[in-house]
């Protein structure tokens, strides 16, 4: 939440079922599950986290209330810890990396910016969005006066399936699975 940087619920992580519902209405009201495909790249799903955004908004009077009121602020896992790790409410940075916004469902590829027609449908705001950066780029600095990593840059942020991906070193146009809970194949298409 803006001015304090408590959180306003639990945070709901990619294998929670809640959404279906939510999911199966969208659904129905745009037309198509690839409704999103061509400006994401992705097809309606629970896994998504705009989803789990509309989820919360719909369900969870505080988050409602933060939202309506200008107050919320949006973000994966890696946008809470950089806000953390940056300073909290003392000024803590409110970014995410491409990598990671590209799996919410509100990025446009082509841009690699938050595809503004799409916000609404979420109950988003630009404004309460985190602001999208590279991969690799100093970012900020862990600001804890008191611990001996006060003042390390923070210079790299990269999402999990896409992680794999370039720990494997796979180049363009060569592709990995990675095996977890879940079997994704992720295919380095290169600048495009």
């Amino acid at each position: 939440m803006q001015g304090t940087g408590q959180p306003l619920h639990n945070a709901i992580v990619w294998l929670d079922g809640r959404t279906r519902d939510l999911c199966d209405r969208m659904e129905a009201e745009l037309g198509s599950k690839d409704y999103f495909r061509p400006i994401t790249g992705l097809p309606i799903s629970t896994y998504f986290s705009a989803f789990k955004f509309k989820w919360l908004y719909e369900n969870v009077k505080e988050v409602q209330a933060a939202v309506d009121g200008g107050q919320a602020c949006w973000g994966t896992i890696d946008s809470w810890l950089i806000f953390q790790l940056t300073g909290g409410r003392r000024g803590g940075l409110h970014i995410t990396d491409v990598s990671n916004a590209s799996r919410t469902m509100l990025m446009d590829l082509a841009t690699c910016q938050w595809h503004d027609p799409f916000l609404p449908l979420f109950h988003m705001t630009h404004d309460a969005l985190p602001r999208i950066v590279s991969n690799a780029e100093v970012y900020g600095a862990v600001h804890d006066p008191g611990s001996p990593f006060h003042g390390v840059p923070i210079s790299g942020c990269l999402g999990d399936q896409m992680a794999a991906v370039l720990g494997q070193r796979c180049g363009e146009g060569e592709a990995k699975n990675t095996y977890g809970t879940g079997c994704f194949m992720l295919l380095n298409t290169g600048p495009q």
